[in-house]
């Protein structure tokens, strides 16, 4: 009898720990936004997709500057292209205040926020 009561209090754990929701990872985060891997793997591949067909520009992505003098892992030339909070991949409108960069050999150099930064710089996420 103790056996059953036991077995049906694992299986109600069991069972409550695989339907919580799991908390997201936060790969960055800019301002109060979370950005997961995926998002920004996703606004990444959308903005050297872009830059590969030419698409630079009047819009995004476009060149960065790096006049803020960040230290990025990679090496440039370096584009900037909005990551949108909501989660959607950016394509077209109000880019927000976040940005991936990446390369032109599509290497991710970091995501940057206008949030927290004086006047139209950047700041690290």
């Amino acid at each position: 009898m103790q056996y059953s009561k036991i077995l049906a209090l694992a299986t109600l754990l069991i069972t409550t720990a695989v339907a919580a929701p799991q908390k997201r990872a936060c790969a960055y985060t800019c301002g109060t936004v979370c950005y997961t891997s995926s998002a920004v793997s996703a606004a990444q591949a959308a903005g050297y997709k872009l830059y590969k067909a030419g698409s630079t520009d009047d819009s995004y992505p476009h060149v960065y500057h790096n006049y803020e003098g960040f230290d990025f892992p990679v090496s440039g030339t370096y584009y900037e292209f909005p990551i949108l909070s909501d989660g959607d991949v950016y394509d077209g409108g109000s880019p927000g205040a976040d940005r991936v960069i990446f390369n032109t050999s599509d290497e991710l150099a970091g995501v940057i926020t206008h949030t927290g930064a004086s006047d139209d710089d950047f700041v690290s996420c």
